[in-house]
């Protein structure tokens, strides 16, 4: 089902109904990861595949099929949460990065972990990142860092505490709250992500969810 918002416009005398974007209230995919909380996800440049980190490593799976390819066991500096996971430009290589702010690279073909980072390209470029609904002031290499903040049409998604999602309209009030009863913990902030027409939402119990944008 999906959930419409309209504003009225009048024409000849009559009110059309001209429907916003919105988000379905059911997910129409779900891939699992795991039992690990999710904290951060980046879709490939294909679209085939979907990097989700978690606090303990990131793991990469396919997406039709929701198949898990390769995981990957961050740790960095005693730390083995990633809070932030990216593709290069086209796709061979994912980088992690925990809460040090160091950053790791790995084969997105074999697991294995690489030993530079410069080497590489990272995505997304500017246009990508608009497209996404990204923050643009953020620096070059941090643009493709996790939002927990995106636009859908004129309404404002953002993460709360619980792992709930508030839909807020332009008055700034919520019109609307996603919750999901698995989330048991109190503190998760569910990592958003806008791809083509679906909207991402990750938990704190392993999975990624997908919503029908329209």
């Amino acid at each position: 089902m999906i959930l419409r918002s309209f504003l009225p416009v009048l024409m000849a005398g009559l009110v059309i109904p001209v429907f916003a974007q919105t988000v379905a209230d059911t997910p129409s995919r779900t891939i699992k990861a795991g039992k690990a909380e999710v904290t951060a996800l980046a879709i490939a440049p294909k679209g085939d595949r979907v990097l989700i980190g978690t606090n303990s490593g990131a793991v990469l799976c396919a997406i039709e099929s929701g198949k898990k390819l390769h995981a990957f066991a961050y740790g960095e500096d005693g730390a083995t949460a990633v809070y932030h996971v990216g593709f290069n430009d086209n796709g061979e290589f994912v980088v992690l990065i925990g809460p040090s702010g160091k950053r790791t690279v790995w084969s997105a073909a074999d697991g294995h972990q690489e030993k530079v980072i410069t080497p590489h390209r990272w995505i997304p470029d500017p246009r990508q990142v608009k497209a996404m609904g990204l923050e643009m002031s953020n620096s070059a290499f941090d643009r493709f860092y996790q939002q927990q903040e995106v636009k859908v049409g004129e309404m404002t998604l953002r993460a709360v505490k619980d792992g709930k999602v508030d839909f807020i309209g332009p008055d700034g009030k919520v019109q609307r709250t996603m919750s999901f009863p698995e989330n048991k913990d109190q503190h998760h902030r569910a990592p958003l992500l806008l791809w083509e027409d679906q909207l991402l939402v990750g938990t704190d119990d392993g999975r990624v969810l997908f919503y029908e944008v329209r």
